[in-house]
């Protein structure tokens, strides 16, 4: 538009000053913006774009192909194009980065009338992590540079990367005894408020333990049978609390306890046990926008702005997978941990009180915790006196620092392993299987 302004401008003063060689160069100018202008709007309507993915899931380590195909599906040739995959920058330039690109996914290019062009790239996964492909941003114009059209295009995917999860080599987790106590061949203990059935009374029931309806119903006495008291398997809470861990240690900490947390519940699944998970961790999906692009953007920041990743998620609900023994249950919580960030949301506190209601008694309370302090110390303990059995993974690589804390934590009778490295994993996991 200024340039239009400018060359009205001149013309009115070639007018003025009666100069017929400025009229003329106006009118050249004025011409060629407007052919110009009309050109770019032509171009950038008639250009598509879509994208393949050989796959939306994939492991550490393994490389993922994306194909871009752009269609120029007008008759006119378009002299220059600016092709680009929007990959989240946070994944790209993190140090060490969750996602390398190898090759290129931004490619300048001329496309004939009818023809297309076809731009390749792949990613290798360095980091679990969900992450989003695309849109495509395109942009054209003129020869000149006096206009240019961006314009945002293709449905976004999104690529799941699974932690890593740590088989307890050589160790027959099918043999051994279950998470917690040990759960008796002859009931010696019985949880009156878990009625499993009824039996038709024997002489000795007590008095309390006869069923008055179906009795009632029936015409001769019956009595309740109970659930024995036992504890099997585990709930597995993670703190991922952002101010919880040192951003000098990161993102190594954090990572080692999600692959903890993983490798632990493919343990317990592998054992035939329940399994379930709750941290105070936010889903990645919750950022994502993928609906309400503009596709007439004005300029290349706003083009990149729409079809990014939001970086803040107000949301303060606790990820929960519900304890329960389930053949898709190790996969639910694998989908979790590659989705989860750390998040200034909800304390651990916050998150105790939350989730305290629908966590299981009947298994065993995993904190993974890097760091204790008076809040951890005071939390755990509110759960030990709620009736759940408790145990600790300290995440923390200092002998000093972990001796101090596993002694607070005795203090309040919660046993605690030391969490070093990946490698200290199968030794954590089978503690709590041989205890």
């Amino acid at each position: 538009m200024r340039w239009f302004l400018g060359a009205g401008l001149l013309l009115a003063l070639s007018y003025v000053l009666h100069s017929d060689l400025l009229a003329y160069a106006m009118y050249a100018l004025l011409g060629l913006m407007v052919v110009s202008r009309w050109l770019s709007g032509r171009w950038i309507s008639q250009l598509h774009a879509r994208r393949e993915c050989n796959k939306l899931t994939a492991e550490i380590g393994d490389l993922v192909g994306v194909n871009l195909e752009l269609v120029n599906n007008g008759s006119l040739p378009i002299p220059w194009v600016l092709l680009e995959d929007v990959l989240p920058p946070r994944a790209i330039n993190s140090r060490p980065p969750g996602l390398e690109v190898e090759g290129a996914h931004v490619q300048l290019a001329i496309v004939r009338g009818g023809r297309n062009k076809t731009l390749r790239y792949q990613l290798r996964c360095h980091r679990r992590g969900y992450y989003q492909l695309g849109p495509v941003i395109i942009e054209t114009g003129d020869l000149f540079g006096l206009h240019r059209r961006y314009r945002v295009t293709t449905e976004p995917d999104f690529l799941m990367v699974y932690p890593t999860v740590v088989p307890l080599a050589g160790y027959d987790v099918s043999s051994r005894r279950p998470m917690g106590e040990v759960k008796m061949s002859y009931r010696l203990l019985e949880d009156p408020t878990r009625i499993r059935g009824v039996r038709a009374y024997v002489q000795g029931d007590p008095m309390n333990r006869i069923h008055w309806r179906a009795t009632a119903r029936t015409g001769q006495l019956h009595s309740k049978v109970y659930e024995p008291t036992t504890v099997a398997g585990a709930t597995i809470l993670l703190e991922f609390h952002r101010d919880a861990y040192d951003p000098r240690h990161e993102p190594v900490r954090s990572e080692l306890a999600i692959t903890c947390a993983a490798s632990m519940a493919n343990a317990i699944q592998q054992m035939g046990q329940q399994v379930g998970l709750v941290t105070n961790g936010r889903d990645a999906a919750d950022r994502i926008r993928s609906e309400g692009w503009d596709p007439q953007q004005r300029s290349r920041r706003e083009a990149r702005q729409a079809g990014s990743m939001l970086e803040q998620s107000e949301r303060l609900r606790p990820l929960i997978v519900e304890t329960r023994h389930d053949a898709e249950q190790f996969l639910r919580i694998r989908e979790v941990l590659a989705r989860v960030e750390m998040t200034d949301g909800l304390t651990l506190t916050e998150l105790s009180n939350e989730t305290a209601s629908l966590v299981r008694r009947d298994a065993t309370v995993i904190a993974i915790l890097p760091k204790v302090d008076d809040e951890v110390i005071v939390t755990l303990s509110s759960l030990r006196a709620r009736g759940f059995s408790v145990s600790a993974i300290l995440n923390i690589h200092s002998d000093t620092e972990f001796a101090e804390a596993a002694g607070a934590l005795l203090a309040i009778r919660i046993d605690a392993m030391q969490l070093v490295d990946e490698s200290s994993i199968r030794t954590v996991c089978q503690h709590f299987m041989l205890r």
